[in-house]
């Protein structure tokens, strides 16, 4: 009897993005090129399936046309493939056992984060979008259109669209991948539905260029927890077989990029497993952003793993 194909599914953030299809291909294409490149899989096999809220939160999607390059929805940062000597496994160094020492004593301040990544303008942009997002995603005020024309709370309904999404992987060996802010709701959903007891599992969770150590969302999901104090947080109920998190320690967002040190085992003894990554991502401009989904889809540490559970 074969062995059933493994389903991953992607989470994307909360800045704008392509269509559905587009951005789909180009999450799928980043994985199979990494499977390719760095573990000699020339045809995997799995089924892949995006969340896709972008319409929920944009009236326009992002768009390609290179005559219309001018308008403020021209992508500029689209899927390309990568030059292969590129894909690198990152060597860790005693600098990065100091940073994981520092960020964990210290608290999040702004200008101390900027002093990480100097003046690099594409480090400012991606941090203080991030901060907009989570403020955004935090809003109790901040109300959006839902799929059945309904006006509700934001972060309600980025996180039932989710669990509507979730449901596929029921019966399903699953992989879940959420990059950036998608990372912070697919954490909150699997929570949520662990705390119902929901009749399914997700095998894998994975969380790339994520902002979970960030001390504005751990004080969040504390204060979320009161009714819960005897239980530190943790890796969610629902996850049975690995949490893995990449990060890259370029990535502004990803400031904090051991989340070990916060996110206690489940009861299954399932904790998060920090690794760092070098995100190749180049834009077709030549232009470096270690933020990038594409680039952290195709590192050769998560295709390995990728690969494992293939």
């Amino acid at each position: 009897m074969a062995t059933e194909k493994l389903l991953i599914i992607g989470i994307h953030g909360l800045a704008n993005k392509p269509n559905k299809a587009t951005l789909k291909g180009w999450w799928e294409q980043s994985i199979k090129e990494g499977l390719k490149i760095n573990c000699g899989e020339a045809a995997p096999k799995f089924d892949f399936k995006m969340v896709h809220w972008a319409g929920l939160l944009y009236k326009n999607a992002l768009h390609d046309d290179k005559n219309f390059n001018f308008d403020k929805l021209y992508n500029n940062e689209p899927y390309i493939t990568a030059t292969p000597r590129r894909l690198k496994e990152y060597k860790d160094s005693w600098r990065d056992e100091l940073r994981r020492y520092s960020l964990g004593a210290g608290g999040f301040v702004l200008d101390q984060v900027k002093s990480h990544f100097g003046v690099d303008a594409v480090a400012n942009w991606i941090l203080e979008k991030t901060l907009k997002d989570l403020a955004f995603y935090y809003d109790p005020k901040r109300k959006i259109i839902d799929r059945n024309k309904k006006v509700r709370t934001a972060r309600k309904v980025l996180m039932d669209e989710l669990k509507s999404e979730l449901q596929v992987a029921k019966g399903r060996r699953t992989m879940l991948i959420a990059h950036s802010m998608g990372s912070i709701i697919a954490y909150d959903v699997l929570r949520d539905l662990g705390r119902t007891r929901g009749k399914f599992d997700i095998d894998h969770f994975v969380t790339i260029g994520s902002p979970l150590g960030l001390p504005h969302v751990k004080s969040n999901i504390y204060e979320e927890r009161k009714g819960y104090s005897k239980i530190p947080i943790r890796t969610p109920s629902l996850v049975s077989a690995s949490w893995a998190n990449y990060a890259d320690r370029k990535d502004p967002v990803a400031l904090d990029s051991h989340l070990s040190d916060d996110y206690k085992p489940n009861k299954r003894g399932i904790q998060v497993a920090d690794d760092l990554v070098s995100n190749d991502y180049l834009s077709p401009a030549g232009e470096s952003n270690h933020h990038k989904s594409y680039g952290y889809l195709r590192t050769p540490e998560l295709s390995k793993h990728i690969a494992d559970k293939l």
